[in-house]
C-alpha cells in the first residue's frame, strides 16, 4: 500500500473512533481576524490601488475595514499571502496579466 493509502486509511480509522466516542477531535486553529486596513497600510496604497491591483471591489475593502463584513475561505488565505509575500503575490499577477494580454493579442491576430 502507498504511503497516502495508508493515512487515509489512518484518517478514517481516527475519523471513526472520534464518532463512536473513543477519540477527542483535534482542535481547530483559527487565527485572529484578519486587519485588512493594515495589511493596506503596510503595502503603502489607496482603499482604490488596493482593490485594483489585487482583482477586490473599493466596496469590499471598505465594508472590511469598516466590519460591516469580513474576509472569508479564499479570500481570507490570499489577504494572508498579500500581507507575508506582498512582492511574490504582485509579480506573480504581473506574468499573469502579461500572460492575459499576449493570449488576447495572439487571438486578435489569428481573427484577421
Amino acid at each position: 500500500m502507498t504511503k497516502a493509502g495508508s493515512r487515509l486509511l489512518n484518517s478514517a480509522r481516527q475519523a471513526a473512533a472520534i464518532a463512536r466516542g473513543e477519540a477527542e477531535p483535534a482542535r481547530l486553529y483559527v487565527p485572529a481576524e484578519i486587519d485588512v486596513k493594515a495589511i493596506r497600510t503596510r503595502v503603502g496604497v489607496s482603499q482604490d490601488d488596493f482593490a485594483s491591483e489585487f482583482g477586490f471591489t473599493v466596496n469590499q475593502i471598505k465594508d472590511w475595514e469598516q466590519n460591516r463584513t469580513r474576509p472569508l475561505g479564499g479570500v481570507r488565505a490570499y489577504l494572508i499571502l498579500i500581507d507575508r509575500q506582498t512582492d511574490v503575490v504582485r509579480q506573480m499577477l504581473s506574468e499573469i496579466r502579461a500572460t492575459l494580454r499576449d493570449e488576447q493579442q495572439h487571438d486578435g491576430r489569428m481573427a484577421v
